[in-house]
């Protein structure tokens, strides 16, 4: 096996990155942390090694690796069923990606996961299993992150079409990768309330803007022209049981809404886009095959991602981490809140970061 070295990973992610490449890996060997070529020359990086990045982080030091010894890396980043809280505030995910060709949100290559969709026959026992997982996954209120305070239809007076806008973090790479026209959470709002005069618009910031840990906030003079309801707080698969259709740019809140048989307009090129189940914007003409919501699901959930269960630091089933995530937001008396002080994110945090970078047993 190749050594593998790791770029780009912080200290608190780092235990973590070990635990799941054991899936990926036969005979796992130690990896190296490393920031840059002079470090990876002094810890015997060489034309045989493989790298390995987070995807989202800055490149330059991975394209200076690889001109110098070649190759291509492999790219890290979080699965779509995460936590019970945000990545931002350092809460260790349930499930990774690992993609040796690109990555899921940049529809300008292509990926691990837009080459199974385009080319993999599913069975039908792989397609009643996504069906069953979509199901346990809407059963049990569950999303990506699992955060924000109940929210229901009783808050909505109103018998017009719902139209549902998931902000997103603007400095994010899906943002940057994915977006032609339409870049800004306030161009997209601005643009559903035009084409869309006579319903009922609910914006819900995405929860790291809220939390204040990433950029992206609208102006208010722009929220109070065109959007009917903000949502600061609320659970996004309240929102989604509320809504009529979702008008997203590359959120993965759009593939949520498939999965609950939602109207989904896409502004960018998400990777859920093109592939005949949703109204797009923009064409994207390698996604030739029109897909069933099943094929997207299994292919999206359940061959893409691997699944950690940090009680036993074994891999695990999709299935594995809805029962645990549903056990732990019921243990903690339902969703934590996003809108909290400054303090308790501190504290959040902090502990975060003690569970982050204590060895795994």
């Amino acid at each position: 096996m190749k050594k593998l070295f790791c770029i780009n990973f912080t200290r608190w992610k780092q235990n973590y990155i070990h635990s799941f490449l054991k899936g990926y890996v036969e005979n796992l060997k130690p990896i190296k942390f490393i920031a840059n070529v002079a470090q990876a020359d002094k810890k015997g990086f060489d034309s045989e090694s493989q790298l390995i990045t987070w995807a989202s982080k800055n490149k330059n030091e991975v394209d200076n690796i690889i001109k110098k010894w070649g190759g291509v890396p492999w790219y890290i980043e979080d699965g779509f069923i995460r936590s019970a809280g945000l990545g931002t505030d350092l809460t260790a995910p349930a499930s990774l990606v690992l993609d040796k060709t690109g990555i899921y949100y940049d529809p300008t290559a292509p990926s691990d996961l837009e080459t199974i969709l385009q080319n993999k026959e599913f069975t039908k026992s792989e397609l009643v299993r996504a069906e069953s997982l979509k199901n346990a996954l809407i059963d049990n209120k569950l999303s990506k992150y699992n955060l924000g305070k109940a929210f229901t239809k009783d808050d909505v007076v109103s018998d017009l079409v719902i139209i549902l806008i998931p902000g997103q973090v603007e400095d994010d790479a899906s943002i940057k990768k994915g977006c032609l026209d339409i870049s800004s959470n306030e161009l997209l709002i601005q643009c559903v309330r035009k084409s869309n005069q006579d319903a009922f618009i609910i914006y819900k910031p995405h929860p790291d803007v809220v939390s204040g840990n990433r950029q992206g906030k609208v102006d208010a003079a722009i929220i109070s022209a065109n959007v009917d309801l903000e949502l600061l707080d609320a659970s996004i698969t309240d929102c989604l049981d509320v809504a009529d259709e979702v008008h997203t740019m590359t959120s993965l809140v759009g593939f949520e809404a498939l999965m609950r048989d939602l109207k989904v307009v896409c502004y960018g090129l998400p990777f859920y886009s093109n592939w005949g189940l949703t109204i797009d914007r923009h064409n994207l003409s390698r996604r030739t095959r029109k897909l069933i919501k099943n094929e997207l699901i299994a292919g999206t959930l359940i061959d893409y991602p691997l699944y950690m269960n940090w009680q036993t630091n074994q891999l695990t089933t999709p299935e594995v981490i809805v029962g645990q995530l549903k056990e732990q937001i019921d243990r903690q008396g339902g969703k934590q809140s996003n809108h909290v002080s400054a303090a308790s994110r501190f504290m959040r945090k902090s502990i975060n970061y003690l569970k982050g970078i204590h060895p795994l047993k």
